[in-house]
């Protein structure tokens, strides 16, 4: 199972590549499995390097919001444990 935090493009490139922003870590991604047209501020997802599928802008940030919840709580648990 691959769990694709959603990655929002803020540089497109030569050769079909992309500058993706994930959570704030950047990283090139290529767009060459993409099935339709994405610009910069699009949200895709990633799997091992290639932007599979676009999402909208509503879902995208939905999902990152989920993701963001799971780190705090991951964050406290180990707060208390320490």
């Amino acid at each position: 199972m691959c769990l694709s935090i959603p990655s929002k493009i803020v540089e497109i490139l030569e050769d079909n590549f992309a500058i993706v922003d994930t959570m704030g870590v950047k990283r090139k991604v290529s767009l060459d499995l993409m099935p339709e047209e994405v610009s910069i501020g699009d949200y895709v997802l990633i799997h091992v390097g290639y932007a599979i599928t676009k999402l909208n802008e509503e879902d995208a940030l939905e999902s990152i919001k989920v993701y963001e919840e799971i780190i705090s709580k991951l964050e406290e648990e180990e707060f208390k444990n320490e």
